[in-house]
This record gives structure tokens, sequence and C-alpha cells, in this order.
């Protein structure tokens, strides 16, 4: 074969391994169980439980933030974020958590909500130092069908 050949074939591999690996970190959203079941970092949609209540206490440690939220599938798990409570957390209709679950407990990175509006259907997003962006719709429906990867 000759060498421009060879170099094609080894790049078209690559291309094809280059998307095979993309494919693999794909995948929807999970419940509590399955992130009890997974080492890795998860996606998890469910509603705030409100009769459980929420713990926040801004003199005592600002940085913790603890509530209990029931999944998709109906099960309720204590959650807990290393960041402030977010804004309007109590209007929040929906919300995704992406973190961990470690001893029952969901320990989540960041807390993505959807909250009612009058005007628009947009999620907002907050990260554990506090900030807040707001996701556009062509976002929302990616975070929808893909899952971020910590590598």
């Amino acid at each position: 074969m000759r060498k421009s050949a060879i170099i094609g074939l080894i790049t078209i591999a690559i291309c094809i391994g280059f998307l095979v690996s993309l494919n693999a970190d794909t995948d929807s959203y999970s419940n509590f169980k399955e992130a009890t079941e997974s080492q890795r970092e998860e996606h998890v949609m469910g509603y705030w439980e409100k009769s459980q209540g929420m713990y926040y206490d801004a003199v005592k440690d600002p940085n913790h933030f603890a509530f209990f939220m029931k999944d998709e599938s109906g099960t309720v798990n204590k959650v807990v974020l290393n960041g402030s409570k977010p804004q309007d957390f109590e209007r929040s209709e929906k919300l995704v958590l992406i973190g961990k679950m470690e001893n029952n407990t969901f320990y989540a990175s960041k807390i993505l909500m959807k909250c009612p509006s009058k005007y628009n259907d947009n999620m907002v997003e907050v990260n554990q130092d506090g900030t807040v962006k707001e996701i556009k719709e062509g976002v929302k429906e990616s975070l929808k069908s893909t899952k971020e990867s910590k590598s």
C-alpha cells in the first residue's frame, strides 16, 4: 500500500475511535438508586420535598445547604450542596442535581433549577461558589440527552 493510503486509514480509525469515546460518555438522567450503584458523577432529576424542609444557616456555615429531594422514580434522599443556598430555591419547580452519592447522601456539585416564569421557560445553573447563570433553551435540550464527564 502507498504511504498516503496508510495515513488515510489511520486518520479514519482515529476519528472513529474519537466518536465512539464521545458516545460512551452520553447518558440520560439517572435516579438515586443508579447514583448509589455508580462511582461516577450523575445527573439526577426530581422535585424538592417541601414537607421535609431544608437546612441553611448563613451565620453558622454559609457553605452548607441541605434538603430532601424526590427523584423521578419516587425515592426521597438527602442532598447536600457545599455552597450557598440558591436564590429562589423555594420557587423552583424542578431540580437537576449533578454530583455523587456517598453514604445515602447525594453530594451535589451543581444544582440546575427550573423556575416558574410568566414569559419564558429557562433554567438556571447554580455552582458551588454561588455563581448563577441562565441556561438557554438549546443548551437545556442538550443537557437532557448528554451528561458532563469528569476526567
